[in-house]
């Protein structure tokens, strides 16, 4: 995208008030994240990132499957089905910070019991939100419709993280 970068890495709790409705999960996380890290600026030209990214099905959000079972029941509740990829994105500076969210439409074909487990036992898609990569087998043979942003759906809306940052542009040198 034009920008340095480094990464912070913090481990944080992800658990979330189980009142919460589901298309505040990620933007509730996101915060959580970039909380835990604003100790790490340092100036006024720095920004931390932040995000989190669900998969909202029938009202139901999907985040990160437990084990190769929590994989095929996720799988298996998105076969034939479209859901909704939200990530939700928060930017902190000394002296401003921003937050947005973003949703992208995904249509699965059905996908058969011996699908779910081929994909889960060959790409182990346990640290990805609604256990699959759109970049991945998965999203090659079984997604056959998207609305909205691809990148989204890999995990950061970056054309709308770019016109966020742009907004702030007196801070970053893009050359």
């Amino acid at each position: 995208m034009g920008f340095d970068f480094s990464v912070v890495h913090q481990d944080i709790d992800e658990r979330y008030p189980s009142d919460l409705a589901v298309d505040k999960i990620a933007p509730f996380l996101a915060h959580e994240k970039a909380k835990a890290v604003a100790g790490f600026l340092n100036d006024e030209t720095e920004i931390i990132l932040a995000c989190d990214t669900t998969v909202i099905c029938e009202g139901i959000s999907y985040e990160k499957p437990r084990d190769r079972e929590d994989a095929i029941r996720i799988l298996s509740a998105l076969s034939g089905k479209t859901h909704y990829v939200m990530t939700a994105v928060r930017l902190l500076g000394l002296e401003w910070n921003a937050e947005f969210s973003e949703k992208t439409y995904v249509t699965f074909q059905p996908i058969s019991f011996d699908e779910i487990c081929y994909y889960v036992d060959t790409f182990k898609p346990y640290d990805k939100a609604g256990a699959y990569a759109i970049q991945e087998w998965i999203g090659l043979n079984k997604i056959s419709k998207i609305e909205g942003s691809y990148y989204n759906v890999v995990g950061l809306p970056t054309h709308r993280l770019y016109e966020e940052i742009l907004k702030f542009k007196h801070n970053f040198d893009l050359g």
